[in-house]
């Protein structure tokens, strides 16, 4: 758990913690250097359950959450690893439910549902073990890529094994997750996606997420390396579908950023179709925007 002057949130997420049905586990708190009373509201809970521990991050990570989570991944003894974020609450049934999945060893990973709340969390947990439930395989990749079937970091419990030749880049503030589980899941491991909610996140104004669609320019530029990095990862792995060149390529495009396009052209290693392809997509962009802006305005309105 990375956090960073959250004291008015992580004392809620710990109590949370604290819940799991399954209680083998040893939980993390990663401080990203923060300045505010973190350590003091957290002590309580520190003096009294050891399986809680908190961690500077050294300065050999690099700071921000995919420096700290790194910092994690090497310093956890488990064998699975989940990634909570520091104001968010997580399902009393979490681990157990998921570790009971992963008991077919042929399965690397638990993808759980995740619920939004906004202020005060007030839900009541859902008890029941009967849940719908599907496999994951590499030829599911495109649908982690495109968002069909998201991976939010706090909604999968992995196997460490996962790690071993992976980490998350640091150099990203934005889409870090998208990145480095693209290049997991595409090294052709199995996992099970599961229809049950087992983790609530809180949702505020001074998220990441939030961030980026202000046009942040850390937010901003981070997701079009992502971009860059994930189609350079999939060229190399021949997993560059025409499909994945297509939305890879559209997300690029609709930056309007012809740095970033060249970019993608001189490292990713397009065939001269591809690059023709990317070139007159960028081109077009501004004009095919207008055409569909000019649809929605021509759109006839329902007759009563």
């Amino acid at each position: 758990m990375a956090t960073y002057n959250r004291a008015h949130f992580i004392v809620e997420t710990l109590a949370a913690i604290q819940k799991q049905t399954h209680i083998n586990w040893e939980c993390l708190i990663i401080d990203d250097g923060g300045t505010d009373n973190t350590l003091e509201v957290i002590s309580p809970i520190l003096e009294v359950d050891p399986r809680f521990s908190f961690l500077k991050r050294p300065n050999s990570y690099g700071k921000g959450l995919p420096g700290c989570r790194n910092y994690g991944i090497d310093t956890a003894t488990g064998d699975y690893i989940i990634f909570f974020d520091d104001d968010d609450i997580p399902h009393p049934q979490n681990l157990e439910i998921c570790l009971n999945e992963l008991k077919d060893s042929s399965f690397k990973f638990c993808r759980y549902l995740r619920a939004v709340f906004f202020g005060e969390f007030d839900y009541k947990f859902d008890s029941k073990n009967s849940f719908g439930k599907v496999t994951f395989t590499h030829n599911d990749l495109s649908k982690m890529i495109d968002h069909t079937i998201s991976f939010n970091s706090c909604a999968v419990l992995w196997s460490k094994s996962c790690f071993e030749k992976n980490r998350f880049n640091e150099t990203l503030m934005y889409a870090e997750e998208w990145e480095c589980y693209s290049r997991i899941l595409s090294e052709k491991i199995k996992g099970v996606c599961i229809e049950k909610t087992l983790f609530y996140g809180r949702k505020h104004a001074n998220s990441n997420t939030g961030e980026f669609w202000k046009k942040n320019p850390v937010r901003q530029n981070s997701k079009k390396e992502a971009i860059r990095l994930i189609m350079e990862n999939l060229r190399a792995k021949n997993l560059l579908t025409s499909y994945l060149f297509t939305y890879l390529s559209g997300l690029a495009i609709s930056f309007r950023d012809r740095r970033l396009i060249d970019d993608i052209i001189k490292r990713v290693g397009l065939s001269l179709r591809q690059k023709i392809i990317l070139h007159i997509k960028y081109t077009v962009y501004p004009i095919w925007v207008a055409y569909k802006r000019l649809l929605k305005t021509k759109k006839p309105k329902n007759v009563i």
